[in-house]
């Protein structure tokens, strides 16, 4: 096998074991050599949770030679994100040789994939003004203006282009509200076998992050509502974009600010997403009734699950089937005596897709948790070991509930008043444990 193959194949799987909460890879089996990547913005940024993708082609010399990379994210052509990130996709940087660096700063064979994606998403600053060559040191007036107009357009397009244009054609949205004419997943997989309906030679649409996109979503909703309604106090409604120096047409970031139409539309998305999760515990029937490998599949872990529960001694819950459907399960915890959640009665729901573990399950919290890690509709934060086994998927959601000292990390604090209080001052830690105690005692009268 050629030496680049099992390099990029060790890379991406190192990748992927490690569970980054901010850099997702994938690639097709047969073509390695091809590699999509998903970088999320950064936290107190302009990009901030917004889906950047970008390509990556490696060829038969690398590591000795850089890989050629592309942004995907970029309004069809119309959008430039970034000084180094123009329209038509290209992504400028010295490390894959678009400008000559320092040196020591050139492309070497120690670098890789990790490295390079790693470079893009530093790209993605609090000031993105001063990527571009010659506005390093820009303080002049004029130039600090245009520093707060660049971040005010860069983070409108963000949540417009990368979030809700995104997930509107993941989920089948027009931007107007009305719904695409599609078929459901389950009807797309009775086309699938007509071969009259649907061309065997039609190339398949690789989307790898469309899950991982919908998930997150629902984790940074709460997030993305916070900052339009910040960000619409800065700007007025239909205010044209300012143009910045180093943009000209054809590579620049053009538009209104229409922060009214965003938000419905964010709600939009946040309607349908609920409706698909509950969609799939009706297509899980319809697969039970059939005895499909899937429903099968998720009744042989639940069983497991039980079982394995029943002999754990340092937790106390119950597992069940809602409906006897293998599709939806509702596990009710025990607080744990001699901590915060001592009495407690918390009861949360797993739903799992069809097409698990393609699609991850998605819990939601019935009883309400005052926690940094949970939204305030109930949705946990959460990694699990093992994506494919829903008793993993339990463990992770206990074990963010219960664990006492953290380590702090912007990307999972979904919950913003809880996460200023529980990061805060002595004070406000004494706050946000009153509210915690407040929510157990709720859930017992329940």
């Amino acid at each position: 096998m050629n030496q680049s193959i099992i390099r990029l194949t060790r890379e991406l799987s190192e990748i992927k074991k490690s569970n980054d909460l901010s850099i997702a890879v994938a690639c097709k089996d047969s073509d390695v050599r091809n590699v999509k990547a998903i970088i999320l913005g950064p936290p107190d940024t302009p990009y901030e949770f917004g889906f950047f993708e970008f390509s990556l082609k490696f060829g038969r010399d690398y590591p000795a030679k850089a890989p050629a990379v592309n942004s995907l994210t970029t309004n069809s052509g119309r959008c430039r994100f970034n000084p180094n990130i123009y329209a038509a996709g290209k992504v400028c940087f010295y490390q894959i040789r678009t400008w000559r660096g320092d040196r020591g700063e050139e492309w070497s064979s120690a670098q890789g994939l990790e490295s390079i994606l790693i470079s893009i998403q530093s790209l993605m600053s609090s000031n993105p003004y001063e990527n571009e060559p010659g506005f390093e040191n820009a303080n002049q007036d004029h130039d600090k203006e245009n520093m707060k107009a660049y971040c005010l357009k860069i983070r409108h397009e963000t949540l417009r282009v990368s979030v809700i244009s995104r997930l509107e054609e993941h989920l089948g949205i027009n931007p107007d509200g009305t719904i695409q004419s599609v078929p459901s997943p389950m009807e797309q997989d009775a086309y699938d076998e007509d071969s009259s309906i649907v061309d065997p030679e039609a190339p398949a649409v690789f989307e790898p992050f469309k899950d991982l996109c919908k998930r997150r979503f629902l984790w940074y909703y709460d997030s993305y509502v916070a900052s339009i309604a910040t960000e619409r106090e800065k700007v007025t409604e239909n205010q044209v974009f300012a143009r910045m120096p180093f943009e000209h047409s054809g590579n620049a970031m053009e538009g209104k600010f229409l922060y009214s139409e965003l938000e419905r539309r964010l709600r939009f998305i946040k309607e349908r997403l609920e409706k698909e999760t509950k969609d799939w515990a009706d297509e899980g029937l319809i697969l039970k009734g059939k005895e499909s490998g899937v429903a099968a599949n998720l009744q042989r872990q639940f069983e497991q699950t039980v079982e394995h529960f029943k002999k754990e001694t340092s937790v106390t819950l119950d597992v069940e089937l809602v409906n006897g459907n293998p599709f939806l399960w509702r596990v009710t915890y025990f607080g744990r005596p001699m901590t915060n959640l001592d009495g407690g009665l918390f009861t949360f729901e797993l739903a799992f897709s069809p097409r698990f573990p393609e699609e991850q399950p998605r819990a939601k919290f019935l009883t309400h948790l005052y926690h940094h890690r949970i939204t305030t509709d109930g949705i946990p934060c959460y990694s699990p070991r093992r994506y494919d086994d829903g008793r993993h998927h339990i463990d992770a959601i206990i074990h963010l509930m219960e664990e006492e000292n953290p380590p702090y990390d912007p990307r999972t604090q979904v919950n913003q008043e809880a996460s200023k209080l529980y990061w805060g001052s002595k004070e406000d830690k004494k706050e946000y444990n009153k509210k915690l105690r407040r929510s157990v005692q709720r859930s017992m009268e329940c």
